[in-house]
């Protein structure tokens, strides 16, 4: 078994490894809802431990890669294209992890896949509690905006069934602001029916609250943190992402809000 250090030469076969392994990691975490900065300090951590720098081109959908040995004389170079998956902290959390554990030990190759693998695979949490927990979070929101007990609870079903379509239309690949308008009109239509029929049941902070769980809170945060970072590209195009889901969000609330003429 080869244990790498500072002073060990590596093989061409070795640093085409490497290579392959920081692309792999850094479209895991692209994918995952890591911000650009984050994703550079990885790659550097990691590429280092092997006596080596990285340089990479990060845009939404691709990353480009450069590794450079210590007399800064390319080695490798390769483009790898990234899937938005959507926001997923054990992802981002466990290479974080894994990046330093690297740089302080110097890991075998097989062992970072190894470790990318049972990452890969760590479960999530089951459906239903998903729903369950997302749609309390909205309750809970409904509550904040003084919501009565039949407005939340109007709020909790308008909700559970709003994320179970947006589950199921980002299951079959829909495009994902399609995505977020269908299941943001389908919990309006929802909450509003049960307004439609029960208007002096106070609905309207149940109605309001029941699109909560669709606000795009990460690629906001993290268009601002590539923003101040000086990643201009990709906090726009964050932004703009994240600007796009909202109007999504608002154009569903409105086709709701004229079809019961509120």
């Amino acid at each position: 078994m080869v244990t790498f250090t500072k002073t060990k030469k590596l093989e061409k076969n070795e640093i085409q490894k490497i290579g392959m392994i920081l692309l792999r990691i850094s479209s895991m975490l692209q994918s995952s809802g890591a911000c650009t900065a984050r994703i550079r300090i990885i790659l550097h951590r990691i590429a280092n431990a092997y006596d080596m720098n990285a340089d990479a081109l990060i845009t939404h959908r691709a990353i480009i890669l450069t590794l450079l040995n210590n007399q800064e004389e390319p080695v490798f170079n390769n483009i790898k294209r990234t899937i938005p998956i959507g926001v997923n902290f054990k992802i981002v959390s466990g290479i974080s992890l894994i990046g330093m554990s690297i740089e302080n030990d110097k890991w075998e190759l097989d062992r970072i896949s190894s470790e990318l693998d049972k990452l890969e695979k760590t479960p999530t949490y089951n459906r239903l509690i998903i729903l369950s927990a997302v749609s309390l979070a909205g309750a809970g929101f409904c509550f904040l905006s003084d919501g009565n007990l039949f407005s939340m609870a109007v709020c909790f079903v308008a909700t559970f069934i709003g994320l179970f379509v947006k589950q199921e239309t980002t299951g079959i690949h829909l495009n994902p602001n399609l995505c977020v308008f269908l299941a943001a009109f389908t919990a309006t239509m929802i909450a509003g029916t049960f307004r439609h029929f029960f208007p002096e049941g106070g609905l309207e902070q149940g109605f309001a609250t029941s699109v909560l769980f669709l606000i795009p809170g990460v690629p906001l945060i993290n268009s601002f943190i590539d923003f101040i970072d000086g990643n201009l590209l990709n906090g726009i195009i964050r932004l703009t992402n994240g600007l796009l889901f909202s109007i999504m969000i608002a154009i569903g609330m409105i086709c709701s809000i004229v079809i019961f003429n509120f």
